[in-house]
């Protein structure tokens, strides 16, 4: 079993939104041991604050266009590249607090985030970790999409991707992970879309803040003004999307994950089923 940890100091980063397009603040402070992982909405008044964990996971139906959302309507949008990174460094409790309705998009990977949070310093402390364990199969299935969540003594996943466009096509990617292997394998994979829906999006009122630096815009021959980082990376990324999504239930899960073709809205599912399961439960 291993200890809690926190952030050594506060720590502060801002950027552009990448839904929003607006300008966003973080501050991130260290919280003390079984506190978890908050977001408050500092530019709000009342300052509303959320914790992972303490409630059902935002309804599946919501996230499936505006990305991994923590506490509703007046709560905080594009959390899950964040969320992945705290998950990647083993950090259990900090307090986050947010001026504006969306995480900011750095480079529409993880590894902005876990370079700051690495810049504040890491902080051992106590108390055990809390871990959810998989001890039974779990599924969740839409079309041709599906997640299976079987037993686990680490966090494993396999994640098969099937676009027709030829610079993707249909791969497997399979990682066993631990914060190491996140931070080399996983973090640096950047967010993705087709150039056929790159319009779209846009008019719908997604992707105000997406540019080329942030987001990879694929052709059939590649990506548009950039390189993949390396092979697989839209699968990579996929991977991060769902440790990201699955860190919404504020433990780490232990767990062996085959995912096929799935997004946010059904990696939504499996967390609530996941919660449903161990955390309604009361088995806290």
């Amino acid at each position: 079993m291993a200890n809690q940890h926190t952030i050594a100091r506060d720590i502060s980063f801002s950027g552009k939104a990448l839904q929003t397009g607006g300008k966003t603040r973080v501050t991130c402070r260290p919280a003390p041991e079984g506190h978890g992982i908050s977001f408050t909405r500092s530019d709000l008044a009342g300052g509303p604050s959320y914790r992972l964990g303490d409630e059902p996971p935002a309804d599946p139906g919501k996230t499936a266009g505006r990305r991994s959302t923590v506490g509703g309507p007046a709560g905080v949008q594009t959390v899950e590249h964040f969320l992945a990174a705290l998950w990647g460094l083993g950090i259990d409790n900090v307090a986050v607090e947010v001026e504006g309705p969306e995480m900011p998009a750095m480079d529409g990977s993880a590894k902005g985030f876990l370079d700051v949070l690495k810049e504040a310093g890491l902080k051992e402390q106590r108390a055990e970790r809390k871990y959810i364990r998989i001890d039974k199969p779990l599924e969740v299935a839409e079309g041709e999409s599906s997640i299976t969540a079987m037993p686990g003594e680490s966090l494993a996943v396999s994640y098969l991707i099937d676009y027709r466009v030829g610079c993707i096509g249909r791969e497997v990617f399979e990682i066993e992970l631990d914060g190491a292997s996140f931070e080399r394998e996983i973090a640096p994979a950047r967010t993705f879309c087709m150039l056929r829906e790159a319009l779209p999006l846009l008019l719908f009122g997604f992707g105000r803040g997406a540019n080329l630096s942030n987001t990879l815009v694929l052709t059939r021959r590649g990506p548009l003004g950039a390189r993949f980082r390396f092979p697989s990376e839209p699968a990579r990324h996929k991977i991060l999307d769902l440790v990201g999504d699955l860190y919404m239930l504020g433990r780490p899960v232990l767990g062996r994950i085959t995912a096929r073709k799935s997004g946010h809205a059904l990696n939504a599912r499996l967390v609530r089923k996941i919660y449903d399961e161990y955390l309604k439960r009361g088995n806290r």
